[in-house]
């Protein structure tokens, strides 16, 4: 059995810590699909967290366990992945559960012509819970449609990635031992990035302001920026670094997506906008952290890596315990 553990959020080295309670969890997300960081309350981030680090606290402690022994987990990706497919299928044999990996759709019934519905409706067969990523804007809310199982939405186009922005937000708190009062600085692409959309919503239900460093052409979604207006959010947008890099406290940086650019000239125009480099963190501050969804392709220099304020790939060992938490709690189990 897992200890029941409540976090506290000024723990040794400013990162939260866990205690023991007696209180039974409430299962706030069994049985639910996660499709959007819209359907999270301050108070949600707060119990998937805790959750978080308890898991943090068994792996480091005996590596896995058996709570969701019995369950099986579809990994369903019509896009490539690295790091959202490997943390879900590590965070389901952590727990002690099996998955079903379909990262190449051109060798499943896909390529057949098989549609999104149908797919899911015969995974769910086999499966207690779906991860699905797709290229189309949606994907997942449809898919949650058809489903009598659960489905997580693993990034869909270029609307939503909610669990790479919990897991953004877990980093944050780590890292800082708290999120409120922090100035957050999105850089890169803006525009097509889910991952800046989705931390940029979750970041609104705390009291933070948000810099936006961009190209014109790739600027934060302006409907995404009025509803966080209406919010009382604070925004500020810039093409420069320069204008805002010594009051930042997070610095978020994305990739240009080549992927996303229908006129591949223009990529190639703006591929090099902005590169983090030992210089450029000369003149931030000595306490900020430096966050990346990855992969990167040359936005941040390798010769970062070695700097304490680098802390993206802390930021995907984070990611693996989000979303054991996420499982747990979706099936029952937390």
């Amino acid at each position: 059995m897992i200890p029941t553990l409540i976090a506290q959020t000024n723990g040794r080295n400013g990162r939260a810590a866990y205690l023991p309670f007696g209180e039974k969890r409430d299962g706030a997300l069994f049985n639910q699909s996660i499709l959007s960081v819209k359907q999270f309350s301050r108070a949600d981030l707060e119990h998937i967290f805790a959750v978080a680090g308890e898991m943090r606290m068994m792996v480091e402690r005996v590596g896995s366990f058996d709570l969701l022994n019995g369950k099986i987990l579809a990994v369903l990706f019509y896009e490539p992945s690295t790091r959202t497919s490997s943390s879900f299928i590590a965070a389901m044999q952590r727990l002690g559960g099996g998955f079903i990996p379909i990262n190449e759709v051109k060798y499943s019934s896909v390529a057949k012509g098989e549609s999104l519905p149908d797919t899911i409706r015969t995974l769910e067969a086999y499966a207690d819970v779906i991860v699905l990523r797709h290229p189309e804007t949606g994907a997942a809310a449809l898919a949650a449609q058809y489903a009598r199982k659960p489905i997580i939405n693993a990034g869909d186009g270029v609307g939503e990635h909610p669990t790479q922005a919990l897991l953004d937000l877990f980093t944050i708190l780590e890292e800082r031992g708290g999120i409120d009062g922090a100035t957050v600085t999105m850089l890169g692409d803006l525009k097509y990035g889910r991952t800046v959309h989705s931390l940029a919503r979750l970041l609104s239900l705390h009291n933070v302001k948000l810099n936006y460093v961009s190209p014109d052409v790739l600027r934060m979604p302006r409907e995404l920026a009025a509803e966080l207006d209406a919010r009382g959010v604070r925004q500020f947008q810039t093409e420069s670094l320069d204008d805002v890099l010594d009051e930042t406290d997070v610095l978020y940086v994305t990739r240009i997506q080549k992927e996303r650019f229908a006129n591949l000239d223009e990529y190639a125009a703006l591929k090099d906008s902005y590169i983090i480099t030992p210089a450029t963190l000369t003149r931030a501050r000595a306490d900020m952290t430096l966050m990346h969804p990855l992969p990167r392709v040359g936005e941040i220099s390798p010769t970062v890596d070695s700097d304490p304020r680098a802390a993206y790939f802390r930021q995907v060992e984070y990611g693996m315990y989000v979303r054991m938490a996420l499982l747990a709690m979706v099936l029952g189990k937390a």
